[in-house]
């Protein structure tokens, strides 16, 4: 591979006033806050480049298809963070703990192949969270009173490898087809009734499966504290772009942690899972068995890709609390703290309620 980095596009200017344009969430636009000038994202009309895996994974070296950005690592929470240069003070995304901007370094990664753009704002998902926070049952009234300021909700693009490969896989395993018998049995009240008991049948089964596995997408990053919940981490890739720096102006982006070769690892086990599914659906009949199986992939290839989450913490009482929204789809999870008198009163009040039906069934 040739050693070739890629720079990075430049922040845009507003033509208009000079300000910095920023990306406007579920457009193909970056526009200026100040005088509202908007200008186009310009994305390779070839679609996504799918790169080829095996070279990556020989020559990890190699410098090709990356480019050079500054970056801050959390002390705190491990996160590495792309930063912005008209930053002049940041907070961690994850647990707002202060990042110094004077410990930006610069470092290599490879670069993104595809985007899902932020499909909603930073007001919207603002608005998500109040009404999240409102239907909280038992949660204290200063919380859902509070003017939490949305500065403090950070839009975060997230790291992740798809990987796309040709399966292809033998084995062996056993077709089992259900029959049923017959049989008098006692019941509870010791009468003898009849019975249908459900048997297998199992029939030696063999054969090969393959097809095209696509985009199986595997997280590139993880911190000490701060994980992006399971409930949240659905996105649709049929909406990703081609990816262009214009998408990410406005928002915080963060560095994979997790190695290619390690995401290619875990890919391998996604796709031995899908294999054995496969495989159980070829043999067909009422329930499978695979005793063995051999697995191949060809042609694999893979990207690098970033998708959108809303993140902020809150302290609540002397604790720290985190919740997620997905920036594309606008699902929300997170913590929440509980108000122990809420709780007391409520306790207290079903004891009183419980009391007085017993006092009114002796009467």
């Amino acid at each position: 591979m040739e050693e070739t980095v890629k720079k990075s596009e430049l922040k845009k200017a507003c033509a208009n006033c000079g300000a910095e344009l920023k990306y406007k969430p579920g457009t193909t636009h970056v526009s200026c806050e100040y005088c509202g000038h908007e200008e186009v994202i310009s994305v390779n009309e070839n679609g996504f480049e799918e790169l080829e895996l095996y070279p990556y994974l020989k020559e990890m070296g190699s410098q090709r298809h990356s480019e050079e950005i500054s970056m801050l690592h959390c002390k705190n929470c491990g996160a590495d963070q792309h930063v912005e240069e008209n930053y002049k003070s940041l907070h961690c995304v994850y647990c707002g703990q202060p990042l110094v901007v004077e410990d930006a370094y610069k470092e290599s990664w490879i670069l993104p192949g595809a985007v899902l753009p932020f499909q909603i704002d930073k007001n919207q998902s603002f608005r998500i969270f109040k009404n999240w926070v409102k239907q909280l049952w038992f949660a204290p009234n200063n919380l859902k009173k509070a003017a939490l300021d949305p500065q403090f909700t950070k839009g975060l693009y997230l790291p992740y490898w798809t990987f796309d490969a040709q399966l292809y896989a033998s084995y062996i395993g056993q077709r089992g087809e259900y029959y049923y018998e017959t049989r008098r049995v006692r019941d509870s009240n010791g009468k003898m009734v009849t019975q249908q008991v459900r048997k297998t049948r199992w029939y030696p089964a063999s054969g090969q499966v393959s097809g095209f596995v696509d985009d199986t997408l595997i997280k590139a990053s993880q911190q000490k504290s701060g994980r992006i919940p399971g409930k949240i981490a659905y996105w649709d890739l049929k909406k990703l772009q081609p990816f262009s720096s214009g998408f990410l102006s406005g928002f915080v982006t963060e560095k994979y942690t997790i190695s290619l070769d390690e995401g290619h690892l875990h890919s391998k086990e996604v796709a031995r899972d899908i294999a054995n599914r496969w495989c159980m659906q070829d043999i067909g009949g009422d329930t499978q068995r695979v005793t063995s199986m051999d697995m191949k992939l060809s042609e694999e290839t893979f990207k690098h890709i970033l998708l959108p989450v809303y993140v902020s913490a809150y302290r609540y009482n002397g604790k720290e609390y985190n919740f997620f929204i997905n920036g594309e789809n606008g699902n929300i999870s997170g913590t929440r703290p509980y108000s122990f008198w809420k709780i007391f009163f409520a306790v207290l009040l079903g004891l009183i309620v419980i009391g007085v039906i017993v006092l009114l069934a002796k009467k």
